[in-house]
């Protein structure tokens, strides 16, 4: 059995407090789960440690993750973003962040928080144990990824395909996939 930390986070020391400190954590607050809703869907096709260290640059750019300003956004706040050197630069995943927030307050009001739609998939409303001895044993997807995904994409959502998805749950500790015998396990 594994005794040590997960590979993954290698030795940058903001990938390193980010796994001990965070990844595999249960989130129960919406607007930390709205974060991480935007910074995964940034992420996709980067690393994650490229959106890690633009991280408070995001935080300043959208609102300090609140939901409500984020989705009263418009023209002049894309413009606003696309000329901001501290995130990712790109017009699809701004829209995408601005159009996931309109979604996720109408999730909010079906089901009283994201967090509590997002729990409605988990097994007995529980997070997902992962057993895995090696990272490379951990899946880039899963059936339930999948299915939230396709849940999301249903309702709107944009970039948070079952990879990004699974990245999410993992990050908001919805699934906890860190190594067996890793000390934040």
């Amino acid at each position: 059995m594994n005794s040590k930390r997960c590979d993954w986070c290698g030795g940058d020391p903001l990938y390193v407090k980010y796994h001990d400190e965070e990844w595999g954590r249960l989130v129960d607050d919406d607007r930390k789960m709205f974060e991480f809703l935007v910074l995964e869907s940034a992420q996709a096709g980067l690393r994650w440690i490229t959106i890690l260290r633009k991280r408070e640059n995001y935080r300043k750019a959208f609102a300090d993750f609140d939901v409500k300003k984020v989705a009263a956004f418009g023209d002049a706040d894309v413009e606003r973003l696309m000329n901001d050197p501290g995130i990712v630069r790109n017009r699809l995943k701004i829209n995408a962040a601005i159009s996931n927030a309109r979604c996720f307050l109408t999730v909010q009001k079906e089901f009283g928080s994201f967090c509590a739609f997002l729990r409605g998939f988990l097994p007995n409303g529980k997070p997902v144990i992962g057993r895995w001895n090696s990272c490379s044993d951990i899946p880039p997807r899963t059936e339930l990824s999948d299915e939230i995904s396709k849940e999301m994409k249903r309702r709107g959502f944009k970039f948070f395909g079952s990879t990004i998805c699974y990245a999410h749950l993992q990050a908001v500790g919805f699934v906890n996939d860190h190594l067996l015998g890793c000390p934040a396990r």
